[in-house]
C-alpha cells in the first residue's frame, strides 16, 4: 500500500537515522502517537509544542553542532511565523536544517484558514540558499529524505496530509532534482506544456496528458530559484508555451518566477485563486471553492490553446 507523503518522510528519517547518528528528528506536536522515529530513536527525538521559532533556532544550534536536524510543523507556521528564523538561520547564516512542512495549501480540509498555506513557497523563495521541494508520491518523497540528510544545504521539503500518491519518480531516475517529462509530441515541440509543483497538481497533470497526447508534462520537484534556472534549456526545447500547475497563490508562485526567467515564452498559471480558504471540508472540496481541479483545468487549457485566455 502506498503512503502518504508524512508517512513516508517519518518511516525514510527513521531508517536513515538508523545508519546516520547525526540525524535528529524535532517535531512541533504533529508526532501523534508511535512516531516510528521516537521509538527506535528515542534519545534524538524531540516534540516541542507549538513552538514554531524556538524550533528552527534549536535546530540550528543543532546543526552547529554537527547534528542534521528534521524540524516538522504545518507548512503556515513553518513559512509564516517561524519565516524570521528560517530567514537568518537558514538563508542568511545557511545552517544545515531541515523543515518538513506538512499540510501544505489546503491539504489540512477543516483546520480552516489559519491552518492552510497558499503563500508558503513565495515566502521561502524570497530568501536566499534555500532547496525547495514538493514531492508528488511516496518514491519521491523518500528520494528528497535523502537527498536532504546527505547535503549540507538548508531544504524547505512542503509535503501534504494524508494523500497518497505512485510517484511518477523511479529509482532509476536518479536525483529529484531532474525534471520528469511524459507524455507530448517527441517530434517537436509541443503546442503546450504543463508544468506541475506538488501532489494534487501531478495528478492533475498526469490526467491531462493521458486524454491528450499532444500535450506534454513537466513536473519539478525542486522549485527553489536555482533550480528552476536549472531547467530552462529543457523547458524551452518542450514548448514555447507554459501552464504551471500549482496548489499555492499566483503572487511569488512558480509560474511567476518562470515569468521572469521566460521573458519570450507564454507563461500562464492555474493556482488557488486570491480568495481566503475559509470553505471547512475535505482537501478536494477547499480545492474546489477555490477553483482549483480538473475541470477548470481542462477549460483553461481549452481557452489557452484557443488563443482565448489571458497570460500570467
Amino acid at each position: 500500500m502506498t503512503k502518504s507523503g508524512r508517512d513516508s518522510y517519518r518511516d525514510e528519517l527513521t531508517k536513515l537515522a538508523a545508519h546516520n547518528a547525526q540525524i535528529v528528528c524535532i517535531e512541533a506536536d504533529l508526532g501523534g502517537k508511535n512516531h516510528p522515529f521516537e521509538e527506535q530513536h528515542p534519545h534524538r527525538f524531540f516534540n516541542l509544542g507549538i513552538a514554531e521559532l524556538a524550533g528552527i533556532d534549536i535546530a540550528a544550534g543543532l546543526a552547529e553542532a554537527g547534528y542534521v536536524p528534521f524540524f516538522s510543523t504545518f507548512a503556515s507556521f513553518a513559512a509564516l511565523r517561524a519565516s524570521e528564523s528560517i530567514k537568518l538561520t537558514m538563508g542568511y547564516m545557511e545552517k544545515n536544517v531541515k523543515v518538513i512542512a506538512a499540510y501544505g495549501g489546503v491539504s489540512g480540509g477543516w483546520f480552516g484558514t489559519t491552518h492552510h498555506a497558499l503563500e508558503d513557497i513565495a515566502v521561502i523563495q524570497s530568501f536566499q540558499n534555500i532547496r525547495i521541494a514538493c514531492p508528488h508520491g511516496e518514491a519521491e518523497t523518500r528520494r528528497v529524505i535523502q537527498e536532504a540528510a546527505v547535503s549540507e544545504e538548508p531544504y524547505y521539503i512542503r509535503l501534504s496530509r494524508n494523500d497518497a500518491f505512485n510517484s511518477l519518480y523511479r529509482e532509476e531516475d536518479g536525483s529529484c532534482r531532474d525534471m520528469i517529462v511524459e507524455g507530448g509530441e517527441r517530434t517537436g515541440p509541443s503546442r503546450l506544456c504543463v508544468i506541475s509543483v506538488g501532489e494534487q497538481a501531478t495528478e492533475l497533470c498526469k490526467r491531462i496528458v493521458q486524454e491528450d497526447d499532444s500535450i506534454v508534462h513537466a513536473h519539478l520537484c525542486y522549485v527553489d530559484i536555482g533550480s528552476l534556472k536549472s531547467y530552462i534549456g529543457q523547458l524551452t526545447a518542450l514548448s514555447e508555451r507554459f501552464l504551471v500547475v500549482e496548489e499555492h497563490r499566483a503572487t511569488g508562485s512558480t509560474a511567476s518566477y518562470l515569468a521572469l526567467l521566460l521573458p519570450r515564452h507564454e507563461i500562464y498559471s492555474h493556482h488557488c485563486g486570491e480568495q481566503w480558504p475559509i470553505y471547512g471540508g475535505t482537501h478536494t472540496e477547499v480545492l474546489s471553492y477555490l477553483g482549483f481541479g480538473y475541470e477548470p483545468l481542462q477549460q483553461q487549457i481549452q481557452h489557452i490553446l484557443g488563443g482565448a485566455a489571458d497570460g500570467f
